[in-house]
């Protein structure tokens, strides 16, 4: 929040850059990239002569490169981009490269805050996780997901750590994935491992695991529960005691289990995404009462409210009091609210953003073509042809736009009575 307290929240507008002449002025011009503080829009340019360099408002950096994609802003502010040199990746940061190079770098990562950025990376045959610029002294023969610590200064990824023949089956089963923290494998071998999470401290990870043919299980720091499951889905950990509760299938049914014994009695027919509130008191995820029927379960009491096609991931408000989630019903798309949709309906729409006090919620949505700001349901305001997620200030009394119109970048703050009508 200190960040965000040190932009420019003076109301008003300000255009920062020409997007229709960038892109007449050059020979191809990719996705655009706003900044968090709004200050800056960038785009991988593609030159006449083949290069490729970082357009940032209305300049182009001096550094070329043979090709430049995923071009991003960190929470930080700061901008990424994935760059190929003398036929090797790396990433480049404000435009300068790091100095490793690798056969292929993908899937770049930041910390909770942005201070640290990671990636996965090939080298030599051999894969790893690079974070700001150090590469792992550790490489695996292949790698898959991996997760940055809440600090920035730990990597955990899944790792095969044996060696198989080809349509080795009997030497897969038994056990050639691991996970490996800042390079380290775990001494514990399972036939699969995904979806790694650190704990808040950064001091212990928790994965899903395989342990045979049809046994799931979660492992903590390479030790696994006691007891296995038709499937599971990602751990979490309890911000408030460290133990780790995961999604799991039991007799065909899904409940909510925590170091391996059962917490939610009620039985789905499918369970995901458990959040934790800020106060660490609740519980919401998303599950499905009854097949082909979605909705959000708030400490295993699921709203009345259900959904035919889809709902995501449940986002509580910084009170831990309201629920948001997105919602899809008939093709549309839209939010619900502590088990209440809103009346607009859109062709897509983004995650739900409470403001600081909780009171009210702003969420970025697309119909006709263009983008909307929506604010308690309603839309405000004209559409635009460009827009990113907007941003509550600290004091909730004002909201930062980024949006493109009329061919122009503009950043605008404006007071939220205005959004609301």
């Amino acid at each position: 929040m200190a960040e965000v307290k040190s932009w420019d929240w003076q109301i008003g507008k300000r255009i920062l850059a020409d997007v229709e002449k960038i892109k007449s002025n050059n020979k191809r011009v990719d996705e655009f990239a706003a900044s968090p503080d709004g200050e800056r829009i960038s785009a991988p340019i593609l030159l006449e002569d083949g290069s490729f360099a970082i357009s940032i408002n209305n300049e182009i950096l001096p550094n070329r490169y043979e090709y430049l994609w995923y071009l991003r802003f960190s929470p930080d502010g700061r901008l990424i981009g994935l760059v190929r040199i003398d036929d090797n990746w790396t990433l480049a940061v404000e435009g300068e490269a790091w100095e490793e190079r690798f056969e292929f770098a993908w899937h770049p990562k930041f910390s909770e805050k942005g201070g640290s950025i990671g990636l996965l990376y090939k080298k030599a045959n051999l894969y790893g996780v690079a974070i700001d610029g150090k590469i792992w002294k550790q490489d695996y023969q292949a790698i898959r997901d991996y997760c940055l610590s809440p600090n920035g200064k730990k990597a955990a990824a899944t790792v095969q750590v044996e060696s198989l023949k080809e349509a080795d089956v009997f030497g897969f089963f038994e056990g050639v994935w691991s996970l490996a923290v800042d390079g380290v494998a775990w001494g514990t071998k399972f036939v699969n491992v995904w979806h790694p999470i650190f704990s808040g401290d950064g001091k212990s990870v928790a994965a899903e695991i395989r342990t045979d043919i049809d046994d799931y299980s979660i492992a903590v720091d390479g030790k696994a529960w006691d007891k296995t499951f038709g499937c599971v889905w990602s751990p979490i950990f309890n911000p408030k005691t460290g133990k780790v509760i995961a999604p799991v299938r039991i007799g065909g049914v899904w409940r909510l289990a925590e170091e391996g014994e059962i917490i939610w009695e009620k039985e789905y027919n499918q369970l995901w995404n458990p959040k934790f509130s800020p106060d660490g008191a609740k519980i919401a995820a998303i599950a499905s009462p009854k097949f082909g029927k979605w909705t959000i379960a708030v400490d295993d009491s699921p709203w009345k409210l259900n959904m035919d096609e889809m709902v995501l991931e449940p986002i509580f408000s910084p009170d831990s009091r309201r629920v948001a989630a997105v919602v899809k019903s008939k093709n549309l798309w839209s939010i619900a609210v502590d088990g209440k949709a809103w009346g607009e309906w859109f062709k897509m729409i983004w995650n739900p953003i409470f403001s600081p006090s909780s009171q009210h919620i702003i969420a970025k949505a697309e119909r006709g073509g263009r983008y909307f700001v929506v604010c308690d349901g309603r839309i405000a305001g004209e559409g635009f042809e460009s827009l990113w997620n907007p941003t509550f200030s600290p004091d909730g009394e004002k909201v930062l736009l980024r949006y493109i119109k009329d061919g122009k970048y503009q950043r605008e703050v404006i007071p939220i009575g205005k959004l609301l009508g």
